[in-house]
């Protein structure tokens, strides 16, 4: 018999009901990576028959997947990938639950096989999900995910429902004034240890994410115009891509294209070389964003933890949202953090010419509920 903790089912429910909002008669898509994520896939289930909603569920195992991808080949991808795509017309909503106990297990899958099935298989359905069905894609809990903490599983567990579950309702109300700023602004100017960037956002919509796409959550998007990226920004937040860890990312632009890219050591400089060399739109921005969810205040190489972290603000080289659209097409999404916080360092963003955010804490008095203390009473 399936465990499922009570915090299960209250993220569950605000899986259905708050991030998805699945409705009477809809087709809800659920993906589980790794059997440590069962209980909560269980849970889902249960709470969207009560819901008269439909689930269906899909099982992934990360060691399999391994396997799959050293092995596999173009007919087969653009097979599946066929077979997928036609499911998802049938989909109304989207949940990814992905519980992986290693997310190194990739690592040693070739380059070539990567890029493969990325171009033919992952990518072509992502945009399918992230355009036509109302998704939600989040981590659990595993010991796996508490190492990367650096943390006691149970202790982690706390913290992660903790977070996950907060007053997004409340979140989403005080983004407003942040979403209106930046829809009106077209300089931005970046600066910090290792950064002096600027990019303009003029013309381009600004989505503020309070749970509805991401658990946790915490962010407000948007996408620079695409040749408007200039100078330099480095990253103090390690990260993962393809299996392989990345340290220390500095990147030079020249309107709007990565001229210049290396990461820790020379090793993880040629292979951040190679994927930023897979295509035309992997050397330019998709995405910039400023993260503040106030729980989040430390890396540990998961992205949907690290781009929400408090007083951060990441870029993501490569593809655009279709929602943020400007222009650039890639396989890639590549999400690269930067925390500005004091303890980080320090760092400001200005907003044509204005200061608005110093050290992580946001300075014109109508943002302000964006920070820790406000988020958190």
């Amino acid at each position: 018999m399936i465990h499922i903790d009570p915090r299960e089912r209250e993220l569950a429910r605000l899986l259905l009901r708050h991030s998805v909002k699945a409705r009477k008669g809809d087709v809800v898509m659920i993906h589980g990576a790794g059997t440590d994520c069962l209980g909560l896939v269980q849970a889902v289930i249960e709470e969207a028959l009560r819901m008269e909603v439909a689930p269906y569920f899909h099982f992934s195992e990360p060691e399999i997947q391994r396997t799959f991808l050293h092995r596999t080949g173009k007919t087969a991808l653009e097979k599946l990938r066929e077979l997928e795509l036609s499911l998802m017309e049938h989909v109304d909503c989207f949940i990814g639950i992905r519980g992986s106990r290693n997310i190194f297990e990739t690592a040693d899958v070739p380059p070539r096989k990567m890029d493969q099935f990325n171009k033919l298989y992952a990518s072509p359905i992502r945009d399918v999900r992230v355009n036509q069905t109302r998704w939600c894609v989040l981590r659990y809990p595993n010991s796996g995910m508490a190492q990367l903490a650096g943390q006691p599983r149970a202790a982690f567990a706390d913290y992660y429902y903790r977070v996950c579950t907060l007053d997004y309702p409340k979140m989403s109300k005080a983004m407003q004034p942040l979403k209106n700023l930046m829809e009106h602004t077209d300089r931005v100017e970046i600066k910090g240890p290792g950064t002096d960037l600027t990019l303009s956002i003029k013309g381009i919509p600004t989505l503020p994410c309070g749970g509805e796409k991401n658990i946790p959550d915490g962010e407000c998007f948007t996408a620079p115009v695409r040749e408007s990226v200039e100078g330099v920004v480095t990253y103090n937040t390690p990260t993962v891509w393809e299996g392989k860890p990345y340290d220390n990312i500095r990147l030079r632009f020249e309107k709007g294209r990565v001229v210049e890219a290396e990461a820790g050591s020379a090793a993880q400089t040629r292979s951040l070389n190679r994927v930023l060399d897979q295509d035309e739109g992997a050397r330019y921005v998709g995405e910039f964003a400023l993260g503040f969810n106030p729980e989040i205040r430390h890396p540990m190489r998961d992205i949907l933890f690290d781009e929400k972290i408090s007083g951060s603000f990441h870029m993501a080289l490569g593809q655009a949202y279709s929602e943020t659209n400007n222009g650039n097409v890639s396989a890639l999404h590549w999400d690269m953090v930067s925390i500005q916080r004091k303890d980080y360092g320090g760092g400001e963003i200005y907003f044509d010419g204005k200061l608005i955010r110093k050290d992580g804490l946001f300075v014109p008095k109508s943002l302000q509920k964006l920070n820790p203390e406000e988020l958190r009473k």
